[in-house]
């Protein structure tokens, strides 16, 4: 659409560079020509504006195949006016000198020419095809057809219009028939999906078999090991109780010998000294062999002193001493020649101890005696007397 302001008697047209307009006055061309600008009066003008740039135009058509099956056809034509004077001519391409709008509907009435002519194309060439044939190479054949049919068009080219390409985007049957072509693919797809998911299946079953497998040979290897390990320690063990075995064995054979060693060095030093002590004995006899008998017993008092305590009071009765006097001197207890005193009458000591005096400190029978003094017949303090 044209641009035009109004003026009191007089309107100014501007037209952009994609437009081509023609300014006729009494028939006669004033301008002509695209991007144009100038000033006419509304009264005698006669305006037409062409648009002269490339146009889409959208294409949607229904053919029947050889097996009289409905599909729809879905393109794009692109086309151009090539030269606006002639569609001009042709076409009503004339605008309303105070709006600038077209007075009718030119470029429907292009599109209605260019979709009839690229559908009877169409026609003629689905019509030799089957339904599956149509869907497979049929785009191909039809966007060939179509594009060479418009070309050789002669309305087109008396019109000055010019078809630059065609698309055609989809070939489309009928929605449940469709579904049913596309079932078999969905099968086979469905199919090839199933054998994938049944592969990765036997595949996770394989490596899980594999992975248990795995770990049924580590465990199989652990326990050998661990065999191995209790089967080492077990030798360790019986290892080290014979050693320790044969160390006491050693330890009580040393032990032994070390007894027997010194239980024969004792045996030896007792023969030894054994036989010492004999000769010493013998000759300690041996030395005494030709002793006065007098000369002994003076010893053998003398020795039997040195073993009795300190003697503090030693009571001596004359009849002792007379004894002993007499052993000394060899008259073995004679009374001495001529007079003595006659000695005090003591009581005899009691006979119930067999022949002995009562124990120190008991209170014998006709007198008791004070412990430390010595009873009759007894030679020191405290003894039982001897014997008579």
């Amino acid at each position: 659409m044209v641009h035009i302001q109004r003026r009191p008697f007089v309107s100014h047209l501007r037209a952009d560079p994609v437009q081509w307009v023609r300014h006729q006055r009494s028939g006669a061309v004033v301008h002509e020509g695209a991007g144009l600008a100038f000033w006419f009066r509304p009264l005698t003008a006669a305006l037409s504006e062409v648009p002269v740039d490339d146009r889409e135009l959208p294409v949607l058509f229904h053919v029947r195949t050889r097996d009289f099956q409905d599909a729809t056809v879905q393109g794009t034509v692109t086309y151009r006016v090539t030269d606006p004077g002639l569609a001009a001519s042709r076409l009503d391409f004339g605008v309303d000198p105070a709006t600038g709008r077209w007075r009718s509907t030119p470029l429907d009435q292009l599109a209605s020419l260019l979709t009839e002519s690229a559908q009877q194309h169409a026609v003629d060439v689905l019509a030799a095809l089957d339904l599956t044939e149509a869907l497979t190479r049929g785009p191909t054949e039809v966007r060939t057809r179509i594009a060479e049919g418009l070309a050789d068009d002669n309305r087109l080219g008396d019109t000055g219009v010019t078809v630059i390409g065609v698309r055609i985007t989809s070939i489309r049957p009928d929605a449940d028939l469709e579904r049913a072509l596309q079932a078999p693919a969905r099968e086979r797809v469905q199919q090839s999906a199933d054998a994938a998911g049944f592969e990765r299946r036997a595949l996770a079953v394989e490596r899980e078999r594999a992975i248990a497998e795995n770990e049924l040979q580590n465990q199989i290897e652990l326990a050998r090991r661990e065999e191995q390990l209790v089967e080492r320690k077990g030798l360790n063990e019986r290892r080290r109780a014979e050693e320790a075995a044969a160390a006491a064995r050693i330890e009580a054979e040393a032990r032994a010998e070390r007894d027997r060693l010194a239980a024969t060095t004792a045996a030896e030093n007792r023969r030894t000294l054994g036989a010492a002590e004999a000769e010493a004995h013998a000759a300690h006899v041996a030395a005494y062999a030709d002793a006065n008998p007098t000369v002994l017993l003076a010893l053998a008092a003398q020795q039997l002193a040195e073993q009795f305590p300190q003697i503090g009071t030693l009571n001596i009765t004359p009849d002792l001493l007379s004894t002993a006097l007499g052993k000394l001197t060899g008259t073995d207890g004679e009374p001495p020649q001529g007079p003595h005193p006659a000695a005090p009458h003591k009581p005899e000591p009691p006979q119930g101890f067999g022949g002995f005096g009562p124990p120190p400190g008991m209170p014998a029978p006709g007198g008791p005696y004070p412990p430390g003094t010595a009873m009759p017949g007894s030679m020191f303090p405290g003894q039982p007397p001897t014997r008579g």
